[in-house]
């Protein structure tokens, strides 16, 4: 461990630095999959206690870089409560403070701007139920219209009323969305969603006639996703996917 890591930790609380462990994993592996997008989109995750404190990237190291110790400790207003040599990008904090602070169960929030996420969201119809994928994203799904970049306070409260209480948000335009309770849901929620309109794509571009899921199937998805997911948790894959983090992107602890 670097004397940067060895200073973060010793000042944060094992929870805290827990959570700096997982998120900093997310962005690990948010790059493995090959879903970033330079520097330029956010995971956030409130750190435990009873402030309003929250972890975020700093702004400029690619998600491949980025380590416990490194990420960013704001306040809900993008400030900096901890000395750190990086700042953060306050357009993306912008998004994430408002459903920070609207939605107690969103302990992390993940946004893309992947190319089969920013596809889907470019097509007027959104998201489609032609595969399996789709349907647990369609049983938790909200729009939201593209109002440029997320600059402005007053975007705040369209953003909010918009997501609602869903787990799923596409943004217009833009990409996607998630909110977990925990790092790992909000992760494993991802991966459905990138995935979802990973097939969407592919099955749109092949020209022929697209079969859709029919509705009755559709509407016993949420159950199907709470017993496949073991509870939304993402703790079954999560551990997995430590591992595989562990043996081809290391460091992320420190």
């Amino acid at each position: 461990m670097n004397d940067r890591a060895s200073e973060v930790r010793s000042t944060a609380s094992a929870a805290e630095w827990r959570q700096r462990v997982d998120l900093a994993a997310c962005y690990r592996l948010v790059a493995l999959f090959g879903w970033d997008d330079l520097v330029f989109t956010h995971i956030s995750a409130r750190v435990p206690g009873p402030e309003h404190h929250f972890l975020i990237n700093p702004y400029g190291l690619m998600f491949g870089e980025i380590t416990a110790s490194s990420l960013v400790k704001v306040d809900l207003q993008g400030r900096k409560v901890v000395a750190s040599p990086h700042d953060i990008n306050p357009a993306g904090f912008t998004i994430h403070s408002a459903i920070h602070a609207a939605r107690e169960d969103a302990q992390c929030v993940l946004h893309l701007h992947s190319t089969n996420g920013v596809a889907v969201a470019a097509q007027e119809d959104g998201v489609l139920a032609l595969s399996q994928h789709s349907m647990f994203v369609l049983a938790s799904l909200a729009y939201h219209d593209y109002e440029g970049l997320a600059l402005v306070e007053d975007e705040k409260p369209r953003l909010v009323r918009d997501l609602g209480d869903k787990r799923f948000l596409m943004l217009r335009n833009h990409g996607l969305l998630t909110v977990g309770r925990t790092v790992a849901e909000a992760f494993v929620a991802m991966y459905f969603f990138e995935k979802t309109c990973e097939m969407q794509v592919r099955a749109l571009a092949g020209g022929a006639r697209v079969r859709r899921i029919p509705a009755p199937i559709l509407a016993g998805a949420p159950a199907q996703w709470e017993q496949v997911t073991h509870g939304s948790g993402g703790d079954l894959a999560w551990p997995a996917l430590l591992r595989r983090l562990d043996r081809e992107s290391p460091g992320y602890r420190d």
